[in-house]
């Protein structure tokens, strides 16, 4: 049993979300395209990002908790991660700006931006010798600033706001793969390669990276959206 250990913790994480997806109250379900579409484009980056660290050591799978198939020296069920994780953390967003007004916390854009810039700047200037570090910060610098000064989208504070939340399941999740409650990790660090500031058994970074992953699935699963319900408009006033 132990090697379903990786796929035990994706099959737990998005199963519920998939299920209440359905509910008529709710309707995610009529989404999931433009989500697919949105999680998939966004994964191909990060997904490279995965494949080069993983050859040149950065990080690394303990394959005793995996099914054992892999390709590009990924196991499947990190595939599968870039999926399973950022549909529940989309269908959680889905659900609380469905449900609660959360109009005001646009108000908290601009200072979060700016936050999340300065910080990261900094920590990439600090730690530029540390590559998750430096990549994750650089990474998350060119999202907030294309997202909050290119876009203009007006969801920043709100979105940021859903992640905190979203910190409840982080943590149990990102927890299990990075050691907590098991004999070894399923995804070790090289300590040499990020700061080692860790919240329980997960390095900081993964919560920064997870961030940027969050924010970027969802500024293109809105467009999809967007665009999918024009055109059912459209089709309608026909």
């Amino acid at each position: 049993m132990i090697s379903y250990t990786y796929a035990l913790v994706l099959f737990f994480t998005v199963i519920i979300c998939f299920i209440a997806s359905f509910d008529k109250r709710i309707r995610f379900d009529h989404h999931i395209l433009s989500f697919l579409k949105a999680s998939i484009l966004v994964a191909v980056p990060f997904i490279i990002w995965d494949i080069w660290f993983t050859s040149k050591g950065v990080w690394w799978f303990d394959t005793q908790y995996t099914l054992g198939f892999s390709l590009f020296g990924l196991p499947v069920e990190e595939w599968l991660f870039f999926i399973c994780i950022p549909f529940s953390s989309q269908f959680t967003y889905f659900c609380i700006t469905k449900f609660f007004k959360l109009n005001w916390l646009q108000g908290f854009n601009n200072i979060i931006a700016f936050v999340t810039i300065i910080v990261c700047s900094v920590v990439a200037l600090l730690h530029y010798d540390k590559i998750y570090t430096l990549v994750t910060a650089l990474v998350t610098i060119f999202t907030v600033i294309y997202l909050h000064f290119v876009a203009r989208v007006s969801w920043l504070g709100k979105a940021s706001w859903v992640y905190t939340i979203l910190m409840l399941g982080f943590f149990p999740v990102n927890g299990i793969l990075t050691g907590t409650g098991l004999p070894s990790p399923i995804v070790n660090y090289n300590p040499k390669d990020f700061l080692g500031i860790r919240m329980l058994t997960i390095p900081i970074e993964d919560a920064v990276y997870g961030y940027s992953q969050f924010l970027l699935v969802l500024y293109f699963f809105i467009k999809f959206k967007s665009k999918k319900e024009k055109i059912v408009e459209s089709h309608i006033q026909r």
